[in-house]
């Protein structure tokens, strides 16, 4: 036994003890990787590569096996491990992954048992052992949201894992009030790896299983593959919990990038090499809320496609095989690997840039970050169209989307089910009107026009999402789907626990986001639930500024009923806007007993309406069938009857008048006029209109009858959400200056000694949250309520040693904040008021004079209203210049046309027709 180095012939011999043959999982054992790698080794000049071959592994006796220094051997289906481990024990190799640990790898109880021995982190579970088939057992419980194993509840969405670890059908179950239903998850078929089953609610009960928290991991796996305790290389794909898709490129094979682990996850990777014993492995890692999970341990795996990570893997396990077998011998690493003694040397492009990025300004400025908190929308959007059909474009879609079945009813609601009827629609649609002289049938002329109104709605969703991502990420065209892969664009969702932003959230992400943002296809409820996340005490609730509501409201009756003037004033015809009450109507309290008379009127036709709905109703033979459509209209108007009359009884009795009750009668008006049109209320049109007036008054001073007042109110309402943004914007800043200052280091030659596995280090340390740095801010995380917001905020960033893209330092957040009208005021005051806090005398307001004033003027903050800031880096600034980055600030008052312009537009419309 020896080296062949400085004379000596002996080479170290290395056992291949591997099956050959496709196994049933359809995955290769014998791999193109590995055999990249017995390549690399091989050409050290310093082992022989000895393959068992199968025969020899399942005919031949242990004793008639080739002799040798080194063993790989790991198990596959069929594979005789109990035999390999008998050779090992007559021969005593050495083991790169040993045998004996390799059972547990099977059992996924034995694999969460290990790695909790370990005290590594995995998801909270719970194990259901079942002896036979369907067994009842006493201590597990299902409900319709929830099974609860001895005691411990697992809530929707849970995930459902077989206890045999080579079975890949893995559930995941969704709550009721996402929608329901299953996700199935399993290994790669063409391109998917999982299907949605929304019909199925319960859990499996044929077999054992393991139940297990769902950890949202934003719509990213990452998988790790370790190389002794030492290395390990990490590779981040889109989670297949999103939409089931497989990304792939051009050459067929699964998009995947390497990834950046932090210092916490290097050492869990090392302590799961340990805790199995196997050198060469890989592991699932879920990256949830700044905290990270190891789950489905897999013995000897090995990145694919990445020459790179095969070069290190070689010379690892090089050094591995020496320290073995020869360790009196240096294993210093060649200065030029052998392999590449002839290759042609590539420039490397490491972290250079050439001045492009996205959002580039002039030659220098990049963008960096996205803000976005929106209102959600109209409370009940109705996007719905019925259309009989018998164009056979048309036909084939209804039998391609009912499972190849003819039926009479088709229902198109997904986003790859849309784009296909939008395709079909442009290719029906002709390209003009029938003239009044046309001899086509009216039939015919009013389906061309439905396919018309088909054709625009379905563009008008694509063009919302479009507009979205060219004005908030110009220049970027279609990459925003691969920067979020890389993570180089890091998007995160959070919504408010409201009914209504949820919904609206399901339509973002329904109508805008699949086809002109992400690019996502599939059933909405596990996009949904992977990519969004809830956050009540964020973006919902006004409990902490209660009191001082109640007494802004108390000051704001006081002026409008009595006629108070607007004491403790600093208005002036410079600033308006300093002033008590801006915005009310000078006749405020002569327009509501007017708004009180309206109401009257339009309450007591809807009544009407509804008893003649009723009474119609009644009459019908109990053999008649009553149309749906009747039996909800009957409905809707009792409703709305229901609803003024609360309205009008405990706002408006006696002449005393309840102003907190306004907004409910504009948004009654609002909603009739847009939804309720064919009713034809006489009088509806002038009491929405003085309802407005005064809503627009009443509104914007609930929250501060002055700036000082709103800015207290504004702080307490926002304050998480405040402080998450403050977060957001510095943690943009820290990496960039971090990408920055390595960058510049490396131009300037003072990372020439360091190696690229320093290199890396630095990246990882950097991107990672550090405490003494956060404790040290201006802005205390304490103070801010922020509790562990800080820890789910830690960077990930792509591995720029492994990267096969031009720029793989450039990185862009983005956070989606989707809340209700209260929180729109808050952030939107602080933003305006926020110098004038005792703390901050003498400082400028963020908002500039003509900013102000034009605010001043803005009366509603309407449904889809937003607040926007996005971050530049001016990359030709000096990193100490605090001109470096900007921010930029754009508002939008929302959906701001009034239902009477809507009423009138679709008027003339009708009439040019």
């Amino acid at each position: 036994m020896g080296v062949q180095r400085a004379g000596v012939d002996k080479k170290i011999t290395i056992g291949v003890c591997v099956m050959e043959k496709k196994v049933k999982c359809g995955r290769e054992v014998f791999s193109a990787p590995m055999g990249q790698i017995l390549e690399r080794l091989q050409a050290f000049g310093e082992f022989e590569i000895i393959h068992f071959g199968d025969k020899v592994i399942l005919e031949d006796p242990i004793e008639s096996w080739p002799i040798c220094d080194c063993l790989i051997a790991f198990y596959s289906s069929g594979y005789p491990l109990e035999k390999a481990e008998a050779y090992a024990a007559l021969r005593k190799p050495f083991l790169v992954n040993e045998l004996g640990p390799q059972h547990l790898l099977h059992d996924r109880r034995k694999v969460y048992e290990r790695l909790e021995m370990f005290g590594i982190p995995v998801p909270r579970y719970a194990l259901v052992n079942r002896e036979v088939p369907y067994q009842e057992l006493d201590f597990f419980v299902e409900e319709e949201d929830f099974v609860e194993v001895h005691g411990n509840r697992f809530w929707k969405p849970f995930v459902e894992k077989p206890i045999h670890g080579d079975d890949h059908s893995i559930m995941i179950y969704y709550p009721s009030s996402a929608g329901g239903g299953m996700k199935e998850l399993f290994r790669k078929v063409g391109n998917r790896s999982s299907e949605f089953h929304p019909e199925v609610r319960r859990v499996r009960r044929e077999g054992s299983y393991i139940y297990e928290e769902f950890m949202p991991t934003g719509g990213t796996d990452v998988k790790v593959y370790t190389v002794g305790p030492e290395y390990a290389h990490a590779e981040a794909r889109k989670s297949p919990v999103v939409d089931g898709v497989v990304m792939r490129n051009p050459d067929g094979k699964e998009v995947r990038y390497p990834v950046l682990l932090t210092p916490n996850e290097k050492q869990m990777a090392r302590e799961v090499c340990m805790a199995f014993r196997q050198g060469v492995c890989g592991f699932d890692l879920l990256r949830c809320e700044g905290r990270s999970y190891v789950c489905d341990v897999n013995g000897w795996s090995f990145v694919k496609n990445s020459y790179k990570y095969y070069d290190d893997a070689a010379c690892v396990l090089r050094k591995m095989f020496i320290d073995a077998k020869a360790p009196h011998l240096s294993a210093a690493i060649p200065p030029i690997l052998p392999w590449k003694v002839n290759e042609p040397v590539q420039p490397s492009e490491g972290l250079t840039r050439q001045g492009s990025g996205l959002g580039t300004f002039g030659q220098s400025e990049e963008l960096r970050c996205v803000i976005v908190v929106m209102r959600h929308g109209d409370r009940t959007p109705k996007q719905k169209v019925k259309l009989k059909v018998t164009e056979e474009r048309l036909l084939n879609l209804m039998l391609k989307y009912n499972g190849g079945r003819p039926r009479s009813e088709t229902k198109l609601k997904s986003a790859v089910q849309l784009q296909d009827l939008l395709d079909a629609t442009r290719m029906l649609v002709p390209r003009s009107r029938p003239g009044r002289e046309s001899d086509s049938e009216a039939e015919d002329i009013e389906h061309a026009e439905k396919l018309r109104q088909v054709k625009a709605v379905l563009e008008e969703a694509e063009e919302l999402g479009r507009f979205f991502r060219n004005n908030m990420y110009p220049g970027e065209g279609t990459g925003l789907l691969r920067l979020h892969s890389t993570y180089r664009h890091d998007l995160k969702i959070y919504s408010s626990d409201e009914g209504r932003v949820q919904v609206f959230v399901d339509r973002c992400l329904q109508l805008h986001s699949p086809k002109a943002f992400l690019d996502l296809e599939g059933q909405l409820t596990p996009i949904l639930v992977s990519l969004v996340s809830k956050d009540s005490s964020m973006l919902d609730g006004l409990d902490n500024a209660s009191s001082e509501m109640e007494e802004a409201k108390a000051r704001l009756n006081d002026i409008i009923i009595n006629g108070s003037k607007k004491s403790h004033s600093n208005g002036s015809s410079e600033f308006p806007w300093m002033a008590d009450g801006v915005g009310l109507p000078h006749n405020a309290s002569e327009l509501l007993p007017k708004m009180v008379k309206l109401t009257k009127k339009v309450t007591e036709q809807v009544r009407l309406l509804a008893k003649d709905e009723d009474e119609n109703l009644t009459e019908t033979s109990a053999y008649d069938v009553i149309p749906p459509y009747d039996q909800a209209r009957a409905l809707v108007l009792a409703l709305r009857v229901s609803v003024l009359l609360v309205i009008l009884t405990i706002g408006f009795t006696c002449s005393r008048f309840d102003i907190t009750q306004i907004p409910d009668v504009y948004d009654s008006c609002k909603y009739d006029l847009l939804h309720n049109a064919h009713l034809n209320l006489e009088g509806l049109d002038e009491l929405f209109k003085v309802a407005q007036l005064l809503a627009d008054g009443v509104i914007p001073n609930e929250y501060g009858i002055n700036p000082k007042q709103k800015l207290k109110i504004g702080s307490k309402i926002a304050r998480r959400l405040l402080g998450k943004i403050l977060i957001d914007l510095r943690n943009t800043r820290e990496e960039a200056i971090g990408v920055a200052e390595l960058k510049s280091n490396q131009e300037q030659g003072v990372t020439i000694s360091k190696t690229e596995k320093e290199d890396t280090d630095y990246l990882s340390k950097h991107f990672t949250k550090n405490d003494d740095t956060r404790r040290t801010s201006t802005t205390s995380e304490k103070s801010m309520d922020q509790d562990d917001d800080d820890d789910k905020e830690i960077k990930y960033r792509l591995d720029p040693k492994y990267a096969n893209v031009r720029t793989p330092e450039r990185h862009v957040r983005t956070r989606l904040y989707f809340t209700s009208e209260s929180h729109i005021h808050s952030l939107m005051n602080v933003l305006r008021y926020c110098n004038l806090d005792e703390s901050l005398q003498g400082e400028e307001s963020l908002v500039c004079h003509g900013a102000l004033e034009r605010l001043c003027k803005t009366k509603e903050l309407d449904y889809m209203s937003y607040i926007v800031l996005r971050m530049f880096e001016n990359t030709a600034v000096p990193l100490e210049d605090p001109k470096r980055f900007r921010i930029e600030l754009t508002f939008s008052r929302g959906a701001d046309l009034s239902p009477l312009e809507v009423m009138h537009f679709s008027y003339n419309r009708e009439k040019s027709n």
